[in-house]
């Protein structure tokens, strides 16, 4: 079985816009070539699992949510990065999905799609849903990167600590934090 590092995409590896679905207003954060292209050297599969509600919201269609995964993707790739897979969730937050984060429901199936071994794995968002997804999956590590914290701090409080295994979501303030732990 292999090993993943699953990203959220919008506020982990590109910049948080509001319901991004144009190619041209793509801009990769700072960090994120660098640790996706060190996770791959390190054996990691790079899956970004992201909730698209704009798409069930009626803002935009799959199509464009597909073309900004791929510039995303081609950004990426010319700086070594490679991302292996893109799932994401286009229902609103009112359909009750098994696809939305936090449920992990695409975890699991990008699990079963590319032979991953969840508990090897690690996730990343800078969402508390983002990261409870993942652990709900059976990943043991998350990582929340600060950012818009209004509001999740009441909801981190239960991902933070495992009484029986220790931290199972560490806070960190740039993607980059993660790299020793690859």
């Amino acid at each position: 079985m292999k090993k993943a590092l699953f990203l959220d995409r919008d506020g982990t590896i590109n910049e948080e816009v509001g319901f991004l679905h144009e190619v041209e207003k793509i801009r990769i954060l700072e960090g994120a070539a660098e640790v996706i292209k060190k996770a791959r050297q390190k054996g990691y599969l790079i899956i970004v699992i992201s909730n698209q509600s704009g798409v069930g919201r009626g803002y935009f269609g799959i199509q464009e949510v597909e073309k900004v995964n791929q510039g995303i993707k081609s950004i990426l790739g010319k700086e070594g990065a490679g991302i292996d897979a893109f799932y994401f969730c286009p229902h609103s937050p009112d359909d009750n999905c098994s696809c939305r984060k936090p449920s992990p429901g695409l975890f699991l199936k990008a699990a079963k799609e590319w032979d991953i071994d969840l508990s090897s794995s690690l996730c990343v968002g800078d969402r508390v849903r983002d990261v409870e997804a993942g652990i709900r999956a059976g990943i043991k590590q998350g990582f929340l990167l600060l950012g818009d914290m209004e509001g999740e701090s009441s909801k981190l409080k239960d991902l933070l600590l495992d009484k029986q295994q220790g931290p199972r979501v560490e806070v960190i303030k740039n993607l980059r934090e993660i790299l020793p732990k690859l």
